[in-house]
């Protein structure tokens, strides 16, 4: 198992928009701790940091944050939860963190990523996604980064479902039904739907 990667922050006394402001000047980040027990609480991070690690991680790879309290090092697993942006700048101004237990089950939003050329296109087909990800549930540490999504073998009129997604090891879809998530069809409905769509 790759080693979980780990986010050092520090309490935040100061709260209010004047403080936050005045963190976010110094390549500060504001965020909010919530355990999954309800409570929550300030931290604070260097901006260059928190941009990495989301870089790295996304919303559903599991990662420690550490501080400090009361002389003693604290350290939670924890995910990305809510994550506001400057309106302009590709720049963090708050992070809401989520800390999960992981023993436990969750349920998180994971990209699907369609690899491969459906040999249907290549008779003529045409090749229409109905859905870019999917709702999963299972442990934090077994939930995948993304959904690859093999199109190969779809000919024309065939259809993937959700139930036939590859999902690792104690993931399963957490769906109410079992959509279609990727097709081959023929140019013409492709265009009879293209049509119906504009009208």
């Amino acid at each position: 198992m790759t080693a979980m990667k780990s986010l050092s922050l520090q309490k935040r006394e100061s709260l209010g928009k004047g403080p936050n402001r005045r963190l976010r000047a110094e390549q500060m980040i504001p965020c909010v701790f919530y355990s999954g027990q309800g409570d929550n609480f300030a931290l604070q991070a260097p901006a260059k940091d928190l941009v990495k690690l989301y870089d790295e991680v996304g919303r559903t790879t599991v990662f420690n944050i550490e501080y400090h309290e009361n002389g003693k090092k604290i350290v939670r697993p924890a995910l990305f939860w809510s994550v506001q942006f400057h309106p302009v700048k590709r720049a963090f101004t708050h992070i809401d963190f989520y800390g999960v237990d992981l023993n436990k089950e969750v349920r998180l939003v994971v990209p699907l990523e369609f690899v491969g050329v459906a040999k249907g296109t290549k008779l003529g087909g045409h090749l229409e996604t109905y859905r870019e990800q999917i709702t999963v549930k299972g442990k934090p540490l077994s939930i995948p980064a993304r959904v690859c999504v093999d199109i190969s073998d779809l000919g024309v009129n065939d259809v993937l479902h959700v139930a036939d997604l590859k999902l690792p090891e104690g993931v399963s879809a957490a769906m109410t039904a079992n959509f279609a998530v990727v097709s081959v069809v023929t140019r013409e409905a492709a265009e009879a739907e293209e049509a119906g769509a504009a009208g």
